[in-house]
């Protein structure tokens, strides 16, 4: 949401109150809906050098309020694998105590320039914490080696 610009030129008080002015009152009211609109970053995981799926992993380290949330991730191939390999990086939560789930499509590249980004909103429930999982298939040797990063934040809890 965009406000009207800072009044930088106007004095912030009125020198006979000594009471801010009214467009230092607006400014600042804009710039605090702003930040309180604005998503909290719960936790960034970033993981490189990986040759195996990972299994079901938490990715908050702090209890979530019922909200939604925003998952964004990003994985990239850093080595392929001799003959091939695939790849898939899957979500989990909770919503109304019903347990969902969301995997992206599957990363089949096989070359050091294959990656997948993605964002997905999820409505969650503090009845489970938001997890991720890799699924992770290499053929030949070297096997394929990946990284991983992705940040949970939070939209409206």
């Amino acid at each position: 949401m965009a406000g009207p610009p800072m009044p930088a030129r106007d004095p912030m008080t009125d020198p006979a109150t000594g009471l801010i002015r009214r467009a230092w009152q607006v400014w600042l009211r804009n710039l605090t809906n702003t930040v309180n609109d604005a998503p909290v970053r719960i936790q960034t995981v970033s993981l490189s050098g990986q040759t195996a799926s990972i299994g079901t992993t938490a990715i908050p380290s702090v209890p979530l309020s019922t909200g939604l949330y925003r998952v964004t991730w990003y994985v990239r191939i850093t080595t392929p694998a001799a003959t091939s390999s695939s790849l898939t990086v899957s979500f989990g939560w909770t919503d109304h105590t019903v347990t969902m789930s969301f995997s992206g499509a599957a990363v089949t590249g096989n070359t050091t320039t294959t990656s997948q980004t993605g964002t997905a909103l999820l409505s969650a429930d503090n009845a489970s914490p938001v997890t991720y999982a890799t699924s992770y298939t290499s053929v030949g040797t070297p096997a394929m080696q990946y990284a991983l990063n992705l940040i949970l934040e939070a939209v409206s809890a």
